[in-house]
């Protein structure tokens, strides 16, 4: 009698297992995170700055497109 009162009165939730130490074991069994590599991802950022750099210089050393001024027939005036 005393026994199925007892039963009665635990709780489904209640376990003898601690639920910490489940936790990390768990943890222990996943498969860790692969990560990533940071060399391409430093290269690619770097050639990507040298390229716009480069872009920009280029740009204003150029010389302009056009060498001679339009005559003012062709401005509309």
């Amino acid at each position: 009698m005393r026994a199925s009162v007892m039963l009665v009165a635990m709780d489904v939730a209640d376990s003898a297992l601690d639920t910490a130490a489940v936790a990390y074991a768990r943890a222990l069994l996943r498969r860790p995170a692969r990560r990533q590599r940071m060399g391409p991802v430093l290269a690619a950022a770097a050639f990507a700055a040298l390229s716009a750099v480069t872009f920009a210089a280029v740009m204003v050393m150029a010389p302009p497109a056009v060498t001679q001024h339009l005559p003012a027939d062709r401005l509309g005036d």
